[in-house]
């Protein structure tokens, strides 16, 4: 990206794109041809599923008039009450607080780089994705990036947040991996990612120490379909059994 394609952007874009950049992120924002307002919107686009689309919602705190930002999974709803309880009443924001808060409109919002910090949680069930995308400071805008990337990014905590929870988060990396298997048999219309941002190859038996797989199937899990998908958990689960056993 050079410095003469990033001026020709919106200015909302321009700031998202420099601190991804600040922060060594990979992926540069990318403008679409239409606007995408709502995150179906985005999801049709891109050619992914709804759920791959983290929705930034803003809240404003009725305490203290700070605004609080949900980054949620786009095929799910955010229960407010679970919100209120890790952060205190909630109230509506409108168009001009979060413009005010933000520094960018409703349609556009980020999970990062707002002009005044937002209180951050992020929803635990954007977990079921190696890949997601967040909107990048304009209708248009929007970048790639997984949900480790995001916590890295944002510093947020990931939280039970929505109506009808998946609840992965567990209390360790076995009981995550547990938890999306069963997830993975159960049907599911998004097939979970297995990867828990444990990245270590063991050199004797070939598998990552964290997701169970193999470089190969790594490689291929991205262009899978759910088929195939299902058939690596199934192998990942019989090395788990193994190595418990």
């Amino acid at each position: 990206m050079s410095t003469e394609d990033l001026k020709s952007w919106p200015e909302g874009v321009q700031r998202i794109a420099a601190a991804l950049q600040t922060q060594g992120h990979l992926h540069a924002p990318v403008l679409l041809d239409d606007a995408a307002r709502t995150a179906q919107q985005a999801a049709d686009a891109l050619g992914i599923a709804l759920g791959q689309i983290a929705k930034s919602i803003i809240f404003r705190r009725k305490a203290d008039d700070a605004a609080v930002l949900v980054v949620t999974s786009g095929d799910r709803r955010v229960d407010e009450k679970k919100v209120e309880a890790l952060v205190g009443k909630l109230g509506r924001a409108d168009a001009a607080f979060v413009k005010e808060k933000t520094g960018y409109s409703i349609g556009g919002v980020p999970p990062i780089a707002h002009a005044t910090p937002s209180i951050t949680v992020i929803d635990q069930d954007l977990l079921r994705f190696e890949e997601i995308w967040a909107a990048a400071g304009h209708p248009h805008g929007v970048f790639k990036l997984s949900p480790q990337d995001l916590r890295r990014l944002s510093g947020a905590p990931l939280a039970d947040v929505v109506v009808g929870s998946l609840r992965l988060v567990q209390t360790g990396p076995a009981e995550t991996l547990a938890a999306r298997a069963a997830l993975a048999r159960s049907g599911s219309q998004d097939v979970p990612s297995p990867c828990i941002a444990v990245c270590q190859m063991n050199p004797r038996t070939g598998f990552c120490a964290g997701c169970y797989r193999t470089l190969d199937e790594i490689a291929q899990w991205s262009a899978a379909d759910d088929a195939g998908k299902r058939l690596i958990w199934s192998r990942i689960e019989q090395r788990s059994t193994e190595k418990s056993s």
